[in-house]
């Protein structure tokens, strides 16, 4: 079952309300291996990203923004991460223990360490706790802004990328309740993606199940 906690349904009926100036629309991306509603189609911006153990890897932000109101996915590929750090490790002459590959560290700390970046703003943490989005495990927060705005975070791992989707809206708004409720995850075929029971990137992952009342793809 879907864990999201923050958003009472009373919130997602009001955001779905006719009152929208426009149809929010069903965003995926293949390449990235996700789909979630977004108020219009986003821009997507290449970067990269700093991890806790100073390997540099590559990553895209989907983002959409009006006035306070932002809505963004950011995806980070660690899939190279071991052949990264072997490559910097290469000639490494120090002491044994300083030159072990940190690989199995950084994909099991990651959304730890996402999460981190978050709680050393200048906000207040409002909510943190256990995430588990279509049975893949993750972390979920919630943070009050100065402005007074709130940002609803989900963290997840899957197939070695990292996903931060992040939703912040204005004083007083709702809870970005289409953005948080959602999320899934695709292959590379655009296939939807679940789990029959708790997928956490560390592990093989378990069987997969189709399931009634969901499409199998995204648009």
């Amino acid at each position: 079952m879907r864990h999201v906690p923050l958003v009472p349904a009373v919130f997602v009926l009001c955001l779905a309300a006719p009152s929208f100036a426009q149809e929010w629309v069903e965003y995926t991306s293949k390449e990235d291996g996700f789909t979630v509603n977004f108020p219009d189609n986003p821009t997507v911006k290449d970067i990269t990203y700093n991890t806790e153990y100073g390997a540099v890897l590559p990553g895209r932000v989907h983002s959409y923004q009006d006035g306070q109101s932002r809505y963004a996915v950011t995806v980070i590929d660690y899939s190279n991460i071991q052949k990264i750090h072997a490559e910097r490790l290469a000639n490494c002459d120090k002491y044994p223990n300083l030159c072990n590959n940190p690989y199995v560290g950084e994909l099991r700390g990651a959304m730890d360490y996402a999460a981190g970046a978050f709680l050393r703003r200048d906000v207040k943490v409002t909510d943190y706790g256990y995430q588990n989005t279509e049975r893949i495990e993750g972390r979920r927060m919630q943070l009050a802004n100065r402005d007074g705005s709130q940002t609803f975070v989900m963290i997840h791992m899957h197939d070695n990328r990292l996903y931060i989707a992040e939703g912040t809206v204005a004083a007083g708004s709702p809870p970005p309740g289409l953005f948080q409720q959602s999320l899934g995850f695709v292959d590379k075929d655009g296939f939807r993606v679940r789990y029959d029971s708790p997928y956490s990137n560390a592990y093989p992952p378990p069987p997969r199940v189709r399931y009634p009342g969901m499409p199998q793809t995204a648009k």
